[in-house]
């Protein structure tokens, strides 16, 4: 079972962010607020989690969280800022979109773009230690995967139904046949081999 709280004095959000790897789509981010007593066994981290357990649990912590909160930065912020920028970027809008405001934030990893007037603590592996944090992976995975579904309509060729935009050998193939899209990340730059021959994309 994972932690409740990283501390017991205020009231606290747990933050965490979903697709900064990806050569496609928007860094999605969420912060939320669960009640003192709240528990659940199967929740993690949101990549140890099978797709259908994720949407599960995604129903369970709305329903249950005292407030929560999804937000996003899109590939243009991410090319003007860069990716890490974006990503705490994305974690502000979401904490900001909070109905309830929090007095403490618990951030998912080592670094964070401090926020103006709520104090925080970073933790390296924090979804797989702190329920916040793991229900804020759960909201900001599954809010990103349905986004890259829907866009996945648009562009079939690029496999983002099932790749996420991930930079998997389909998605790589397909943009040096096809080039990139409005969703694409310009600043990130993509390589592959093949029949020996390394190949790079900018």
């Amino acid at each position: 079972m994972l932690l409740a709280r990283y501390q017991h004095e205020f009231i606290e959000a747990g933050c965490d962010e979903a697709g900064r790897g990806c050569l496609a789509g928007p860094v999605f981010a969420a912060a939320v607020i669960l009640p003192h007593d709240f528990e659940h066994e199967l929740l993690n981290d949101s990549k140890l989690i099978p797709e259908p357990l994720r949407n599960t649990l995604r129903t369970e912590i709305e329903q249950k969280a005292i407030a929560y909160a999804v937000a996003s930065c899109d590939s243009l912020e991410i090319d003007d800022i860069n990716i890490l920028n974006a990503s705490f970027l994305a974690m502000h809008r979401a904490i900001e979109k909070l109905h309830l405001t929090p007095q403490f934030l618990i951030i998912d990893g080592n670094r964070f773009n401090k926020h103006p007037t709520i104090p925080h603590a970073c933790v390296v592996k924090g979804d797989s230690k702190y329920l916040s944090i793991a229900a804020a992976s759960i909201l900001a995975k599954t809010y990103r995967d349905d986004y890259m579904k829907q866009i996945a309509a648009e562009h079939p060729e690029y496999d983002w139904h099932s790749n996420k935009g991930y930079g998997t050998l389909k998605h790589r193939k397909s943009i040096l046949q096809h080039g990139y899209t409005p969703y694409h990340r310009r600043t990130f730059s993509v390589s592959f081999e093949t029949d020996g021959v390394m190949i790079q994309v900018l």
